[in-house]
């Protein structure tokens, strides 16, 4: 039997007559690293703020770590969870010890087992600083790295993070995604969202949603395949070529979709490439992307 540490059934969260989430249902694993993905808008900080204890559900039910949401029982699902937020998780004037003694405090952690917790969550994030350095003379990565340590402080077997790469470099972008690797591995689930499309491959499963509701849910691998069952190629035009000739090309494709300088391309026959297509671009077979999933799937022909 299977250990879901997150069962959302039936989700609904209504503000007037709209529907921010509608009808939304999916569990988590113990363990797994979850990918939640959408446009602005989609409904996804709308969901988080329902598993996190912060916003009841107006229909539906959600199980976090065995706690059902229930009215005057939200703290018990807070406690369950580590939340951290792109937009704001550390105070920058304090120092970063006042920061995890501060997160500490709020989640009843305190003598010989914060210390303990602390040390262990310096180690692993590898903080070479003084607790008395401000958050705010901090590089963005490594604030980064101490936010993710204020959510874990008290020990959630569920860690939200929200966005928690943006802004910060590519080098500690990787460096974040290993700890969230090391954790994972130790039976921390991760529920993350993110706009960066090569960082939600890391994900063992993504959600992806449009206008309030589930749209796709699979490995990246499995929506890739379902998403682009046909050959993909990636055509690279010789010249310049006019918008009038452009929309011609895409008529005779199942899939034209433009790729920085490239187009990425379906043809109606499976692995054919027409002649007039090889005259007019340089042709690569290539292996369809979660980036490309994404645009189809959340824009379609709002794309070109």
């Amino acid at each position: 039997m299977t250990d879901f540490i997150v069962e959302v059934q039936g989700l609904c969260v209504q503000f007037g007559s709209f529907f921010a989430v509608k009808d939304v249902s999916f569990c988590v694993p113990r363990g797994e690293i979850f990918g939640f993905l959408g446009a602005n808008g989609a409904g996804k900080t709308t969901t988080i703020r329902v598993i996190c204890g912060l916003l009841p559900a107006t229909k539906g039910s959600v199980i976090v770590d065995g706690e059902p949401f229930l009215p005057g029982r939200e703290d018990r699902i807070k406690a369950k969870v580590g939340y951290m937020s792109q937009r704001f998780t550390l105070y920058e004037d304090l120092t970063v010890g006042e920061n995890l003694d501060f997160a500490a405090m709020l989640h009843q952690v305190s003598g010989a087992l914060y210390k303990q917790r602390k040390e262990d969550l310096f180690a692993m994030i590898q903080f070479n600083r003084t607790e008395r350095t401000m958050v705010a003379d901090l590089p963005s990565g490594t604030k980064q790295q101490v936010a993710l340590v204020a959510s874990l402080i008290h020990d959630p077997n569920l860690v939200v993070l929200d966005e928690p790469t943006a802004g910060v470099s590519p080098v500690s972008r990787q460096k974040f995604w290993e700890l969230i690797h090391q954790l994972a591995a130790k039976g921390k689930t991760i529920f993350v969202t993110t706009h960066y499309m090569d960082e939600a491959e890391n994900c063992n499963r993504i959600v992806l949603m449009r206008s309030g509701e589930i749209i796709a849910l699979g490995t990246p691998k499995d929506l890739e395949k379902e998403t682009f069952p046909k050959p993909m190629f990636r055509l690279l035009p010789k010249s310049d070529l006019s918008t009038e000739q452009l929309k011609n090309f895409k008529e005779q494709c199942e899939l034209f979709m433009p790729y920085g300088r490239y187009f990425h391309v379906i043809f109606p026959k499976e692995g054919l490439v027409p002649p007039l297509f090889q005259e007019h671009f340089s042709v690569e077979s290539i292996a369809p992307s979660l980036e490309d999933v994404f645009i189809q799937k959340v824009e379609g022909d709002r794309s070109w």
